[in-house]
């Protein structure tokens, strides 16, 4: 082994010291105006994720994209349907004006169907009336999504939808 080798493996086995820990700061500040994490990330990954989504039926998305839902100048109303195995649900977003939309939904078969919406941070809930028809008012834009489940099953998920950006 030659000298120069011993003072690697002594590097490689030597404790952290002041020095280092600058010198990593310094590599982490690089890579954070180099290549940053895309902001919301950490919180897409935990909405995402959720343990509900281990036991729910996934419902497809089944119409395009909600591509110009977010632009000023689009005052459309957009239509997206899921469906599932045991549930078909369109939802119609209708902008509001001030950065949020209303959401009426229908789901078949739903009459007593309890439909939670989900955002980064925040949850709400409905129960749809004997026609199916459930609504959300004054949802502001971002990532949502639908979990569905009978009003006898208020502790399980039945069916959930992947997450739209509205």
């Amino acid at each position: 082994m030659t000298p120069e080798d011993r003072s690697l493996d002594t590097l490689a086995t030597a404790s952290i010291d002041a020095v280092d820990v600058q010198v990593l700061e310094r590599l982490a500040a690089l890579w954070d105006q180099v290549d940053p994490v895309p902001a919301g990330l950490v919180e897409r990954i935990g909405f995402g994720i959720t343990l509900d989504a281990l036991h729910a039926e996934l419902a497809e998305l089944q119409i395009g994209s909600l591509a110009g839902v977010r632009s000023a100048e689009s005052a459309a109303t957009q239509t997206v349907t899921f469906s599932s195995e045991s549930l078909t649900t369109m939802v119609t977003i209708s902008p509001l004006g001030g950065g949020s939309v209303r959401i009426d939904g229908w789901a078949t078969p739903g009459a007593g169907l309890v439909v939670e919406l989900r955002s980064i941070g925040s949850s709400r809930e409905t129960t749809a009336d004997e026609d199916g028809r459930f609504v959300f008012d004054e949802v502001p834009h971002g990532m949502v999504r639908f979990l569905m489940r009978s009003a006898e099953g208020r502790g399980s998920i039945h069916v959930i939808t992947p997450s739209v950006d509205i």
